[in-house]
């Protein structure tokens, strides 16, 4: 059996994997999306999170406008709503939330403030600030749903990426999500035995495809083929899987990105464990966006899912190779020669220590020690310094 081939014979009598996440980087950012999302905003399979998106985007309709032809409308029997009267519009439309912000934004106004004020009054405030407005046009997204929605306002060279697009871009290589290829919903770590099971109900508690009215999130994994890349101290594989998540914006909250990464577990939080090589890409939604997102976004998405491991595991394999230091004094030069304190280089030192049972010699030790030491800082900002670092070092063995 190769480092490459599926390692069933890995698997305990549970059907999991035996994984150590005490080494890579901790990720929180599907735990996050996990902890805020409701249970209208979490979808079980691509299917439905597609259809979804796609619905919405079929009832909508952009329009580039002049700002001083927009008229806002509010009557002061009805003092908690507001709508806009767009040129050539059918209905009036009423912002969400959301576009109210943009649209007080684009004219210089504090929508907070806004909107604690009656609708006839902050409406007032709108509209000089809408004929006033040095930009003279504005992009609109409305969406009908039994009345006339503004979902977005933006400037005319807005690039729009629609929900949609992106969730289709993952269905052609990861089919529902659910298991019908090897990109699928991820199963959960039991922290109790240090066992990853892959195979877990995908129920609204457990999923990783998220959707509100103003974004998409998904996270997957190909958890069913796991990755050995070297040996633990004890002997036992160190196993991998394969990981992504993307996220979009069609309304402007937010970039398109794509991140991938090889990692260790996913735990019932979805904080994502022992992770290694992660990239990033992201696309602002500029006027080129959408070429953009066909000719580098999707693409690479594809590479990263078609892609062999190899030089991933063969990186693992060259640093955890690589010596360079046999002694106190070495390990020392080697931390403080690469930016790290007197006090940090002590932290490294004894991490690995502490969990290997021998002091660093390797790259590939003293990357696992750093990244261990990063995850106890409590700043964000120098966590990622610290682990930046770490993959610097990774990177240059490869």
């Amino acid at each position: 059996m190769t480092n490459l081939e599926i390692l069933d014979g890995r698997r305990d009598a549970s059907g999991g994997y035996k994984v150590d996440i005490s080494r890579g980087e901790r990720i929180g950012r599907v735990s996050s999306e996990w902890f805020s999302r409701p249970d209208d905003e979490r979808y079980l399979s691509l299917s439905e999170l597609y259809a979804s998106v796609k619905s919405r985007a079929e009832r909508s309709r952009t329009r580039t406008v002049e700002s001083a032809a927009i008229r806002v409308e509010a009557h002061r029997d009805d003092p908690e709503n507001l709508a806009l009267i767009l040129p050539d519009a059918d209905a009036p439309a009423a912002p969400t939330h959301w576009s109210f912000g943009q649209l007080a934004s684009l004219v210089n106004a504090p929508a907070a403030y806004l909107r604690q004020l009656p609708a006839p009054l902050a409406g007032i405030n709108l509209q000089y600030g809408l004929t006033s407005h040095r930009a003279e046009q504005i992009k609109t997204l409305e969406t009908e749903d039994g009345r006339t929605e503004l979902r977005a306002v933006t400037g005319p060279d807005y690039g729009r990426i629609y929900d949609h697009e992106l969730v289709a871009a993952v269905q052609k290589i990861a089919g529902n999500g659910t298991g019908d290829t090897r990109w699928k919903v991820p199963g959960t770590l039991d922290w109790s035995s240090g066992v990853y099971n892959p195979m877990v109900d995908i129920t609204k508690d457990t999923t990783t495809l998220y959707a509100s009215d103003r974004d998409v999130f998904l996270f997957l994994v190909d958890d069913m083929n796991p990755i050995e890349a070297g040996k633990l101290p004890d002997g036992s594989p160190d196993l991998y899987f394969r990981g992504f998540y993307c996220w979009n914006s069609e309304v402007g909250a937010k970039t398109l990105g794509i991140a991938s990464f090889y990692l260790r577990a996913v735990c019932q939080n979805r904080n994502l464990w022992g992770v290694e090589d992660f990239q990033e890409i992201s696309i602002r939604h500029s006027k080129y966006a959408a070429n953009r997102f066909a000719h580098e976004a999707a693409p690479a998405l594809t590479r990263f899912a078609d892609s062999s491991p190899r030089p991933f595991v063969e990186g693992i394999r060259a640093a955890r190779e690589r010596i360079v230091a046999r002694s106190d004094d070495d390990r020392t030069d080697f931390l403080r020669k690469r930016g790290f304190s007197k006090a940090e280089t002590a932290r490294i030192v004894e991490t690995v220590l502490a969990e290997e049972g021998r002091p660093p010699e390797s790259v590939f030790d003293f990357v696992q020690g750093i990244t261990a030491v990063a995850r106890s800082k409590p700043q964000q900002d120098a966590r990622l310094e610290m682990e930046g670092k770490a993959k610097k070092l990774l990177e240059r063995v490869a």
